[in-house]
């Protein structure tokens, strides 16, 4: 008898420990919960020649940022896979192309894979998110094309809580939040512990506007959440930020201080550097006095982790760290020299946050001005990319154009216009 995962597909064991263990280990990747790299290694010592363990084992350890164990695994997948069926090696090659940085290449290949097998999960999430390869694209139109994605799947998984969960924030994304929460909530009543699905809820809620019900409701999610999961830090920075918006800025930093910023997070240093970047920032903008020592500190950890350019929504962050931090000649090198799928636009938005450093604000709305049609191409939420905009707001603000500015959020960002967090605004 074939023995087959929890999406139907077969796999090359004959071992039903090794088919559980790795059943639990793409629930827990799929989850976002700790603990899927031990799931994939338990089914690796239950069958040492399970190549899709080691390519699940491989996806896990990239989300502990251990890249070269995660390297290592995918070679062993690679090998064992030369004798596995086609599903398996077209898995573990698009997974390989990941881990070599060849993100063009790894996008065609899931493509490919998927119209074969669109319920192999693991490869149809490599472009299921704002995180993924569609959302990282630096493409226009990314957040259409990511509900097309979804869209086109969703069907196939049935009553599935993952899948759910993935659409459901491509709707958000795309502005249809009504049907965004009803799909997201029965996600949630299958899986109340997807933390993908209690992540896309608090997306969903920000866009509504519901700051008091989302912050209630994360907060009580989050205190049963390991805190060595990967969205532990991602959901701190939505607390934090809520926080901020309800007025509330001990609770701000309790939560910044507490998952969110470098020492306090354990979860990818992207996230460590953009959350902590943006809410430092837009806890300024909001009035809140940020001390000088918290910038110096991400500076470093931005210079650290992000040496050169090339992850252009990192490279925003970084360069607005260094630039609150005084650090110019960090700053510099990413306003010269940025790379990578939307390069043409950190470029621009790193002179800026130099130029709000100097506080010459006619400066910064020149260079602001040449990105603010295609923030979409840096990659994010709409709710990270909502740093932007409300610098762009305060800039205006600073130089006095009053009716522009509450033009700009009452057409670009109404849910934020009835009480700007901005504490220039008049």
């Amino acid at each position: 008898m074939t023995v087959r995962d929890h999406y139907g597909n077969p796999l090359s064991t004959g071992f039903q420990d090794a088919r559980d263990h790795y059943d639990k280990g793409v629930a827990l990747f799929l989850s976002s919960n700790f603990g899927a790299s031990k799931a994939f290694q338990d089914a690796i010592d239950s069958d040492p020649g399970f190549a899709l363990a080691y390519a699940g084992l491989a996806r896990a350890l990239m989300m502990e940022a251990r890249m070269d164990d995660a390297k290592a695994a995918i070679s062993e997948a690679a090998r064992l896979a030369e004798s596995d069926d086609d599903r398996a090696r077209g898995h573990v090659a698009a997974i390989a192309l990941l881990l070599a940085g060849k993100p063009t290449e790894a996008r065609a290949a899931v493509m490919a894979h998927i119209r074969e097998y669109p319920r192999d999960a693991l490869v149809a999430q490599l472009c299921a998110n704002v995180f993924g390869l569609i959302g990282f694209s630096g493409e226009v139109g990314r957040e259409a094309e990511l509900l097309a994605y979804t869209s086109a799947l969703l069907p196939q998984y049935g009553e599935d809580w993952w899948m759910m969960s993935m659409h459901a924030l491509s709707l958000c994304e795309t502005g249809q939040i009504g049907a965004s929460m009803r799909l997201m909530d029965k996600a949630l009543a299958l899986n109340p512990r997807n933390a993908n699905g209690s992540h896309f809820r608090a997306h969903a809620q920000y866009e509504a506007g519901e700051t008091q019900a989302g912050r209630a409701y994360l907060d009580e999610w989050l205190a049963e959440y390991d805190d060595r999961s990967v969205l532990h830090g991602h959901l701190s920075w939505h607390c934090a930020l809520w926080a901020l918006h309800a007025g509330d800025a001990a609770a701000m930093w309790q939560a910044v201080d507490g998952g969110v910023a470098p020492g306090a997070a354990k979860g990818l240093p992207i996230n460590v550097l953009t959350d902590t970047a943006a809410i430092l920032y837009r806890a300024e903008l909001a009035g809140i006095a940020v001390e000088p020592h918290r910038w110096s500190v991400l500076s470093d950890y931005a210079a650290q982790n992000f040496p050169e350019t090339g992850q252009s929504f990192a490279d925003i962050h970084a360069a607005l760290a260094h630039a609150m931090a005084g650090e110019g000649a960090r700053l510099a090198k990413i306003a010269e020299t940025a790379k990578g799928f939307a390069g043409d636009l950190v470029r621009p938005v790193a002179r800026a946050w130099g130029a709000i450093a100097r506080e010459d604000w006619t400066g910064a709305l020149a260079d602001l001005s040449q990105t603010m049609a295609r923030t979409e191409r840096l990659g994010g939420s709409r709710a990270q990319r909502d740093l932007l905009e409300l610098t762009y707001v305060n800039v205006l603000l600073k130089l006095g154009q009053v009716e522009e500015a509450r033009r700009n959020l009452t057409t670009r960002r109404p849910v934020l216009a009835e009480a700007p967090p901005v504490a220039a605004f008049p």
